[in-house]
């Protein structure tokens, strides 16, 4: 993404004091703790990681809640990796970092592991589809052609105790909300899905246990919408949000998701979306316009919300 306006308008802040306003609300929403027999994973498109200007102590904010996490996928890393690097100077030496080259939008993509738990394996890449493949990535009613990736989806292969299993990072061509774009959204979405259909049905696959996540930029997740249609047509399933907590700052889009193969629902023992913005700041919040407060958390924080999973295997 471009980078957004930087606020007209400092704001000091005590870090530990809001350290404690994100803690008490992970409490809130349920986010459990990291336990030795489950496994904690997160997805976060943190906005314009090293093309924003943040301080030390957003760089603080932003690690611990990364913190909370076993594994978390970042999107939208900047080609500039400095505001990637000051992260994890503020994580604990035991979190490891795995990021990918540049794509479109001079972005990349990112994973930050706990290595006491988590374990790298052999498989890592870039998605893309082949030329001789790209003409069976259509979809019905959508007439133009598939021609590739704008961010490459980024695979990572993990081991959890005794489980192999792949993320994927996804951070799908944004553009504008006309019948262009989105279909170039949802043809990417579908190419996702069947990547992940055809592993799953492959004798050769490294691991069939796929779980898809990040910013797939779908206006709406219900039956009807192109973007979602596409995402599930190969079988790939979301979880059932029972609450409306959205997964960006002004709450009223779901364009972030966590989409696994159905092998994998009884895995599931919790979710969520961690709304940051409704509890960080809260003198900034009182001394400031809805809209200034906002402008402040895009540009220093995030236009996203964090997501997360539970998984016992």
């Amino acid at each position: 993404m471009p980078a957004f306006p930087k606020p007209g308008f400092s704001f000091n802040f005590d870090v530990p004091i809001e350290i404690e306003h994100l803690r008490a609300h992970k409490i809130t929403r349920e986010i459990p703790s990291k336990l030795d027999d489950k496994l904690l994973i997160g997805s976060w498109n943190v906005a314009n990681l090293g093309l924003h200007k943040r301080w030390v102590e957003h760089h603080q904010l932003i690690a611990e809640i990364i913190s909370w996490f076993d594994i978390i996928a970042i999107q939208e890393v900047n080609d500039n990796l400095e505001s990637l690097r000051a992260i994890e100077s503020e994580l604990p030496s035991h979190y490891s970092l795995l990021f990918s080259d540049k794509g479109g939008n001079n972005e990349r993509s990112a994973f930050i592991y706990d290595n006491r738990v988590i374990q790298q394996l052999e498989l890592i890449g870039e998605i893309g589809i082949p030329p001789s493949e790209q003409k069976h990535i259509k979809l019905k009613g959508v007439t133009q052609k598939f021609k590739g990736f704008d961010r490459n989806p980024f695979l990572g292969s993990f081991q959890w105790r005794n489980t192999v299993f792949a993320l994927i990072t996804v951070h799908s061509f944004s553009g504008d909300v006309v019948k262009h774009d989105l279909e170039r959204r949802a043809l990417e979405a579908y190419a996702i899905s069947r990547y992940a259909d055809l592993r799953k049905n492959s004798k050769n696959a490294f691991t069939k246990n796929i779980i898809t996540l990040g910013d797939f930029n779908i206006p709406k997740v219900e039956k009807g919408d192109v973007v979602y249609d596409a995402l599930v047509k190969r079988g790939l399933k979301l979880p059932e949000h029972s609450t409306k907590v959205y997964s960006n700052i002004t709450n009223d889009k779901m364009y972030d998701q966590i989409a696994f193969l159905p092998a994998l629902k009884s895995a599931i023992v919790t979710h969520g979306v961690f709304d940051f913005d409704t509890k960080i700041f809260p003198q900034l919040w009182k001394n400031e316009t809805p809209l200034n407060f906002r402008k402040y958390l895009r540009y220093y924080i995030s236009d996203h919300r964090p997501l997360w999973m539970q998984l016992e295997f």
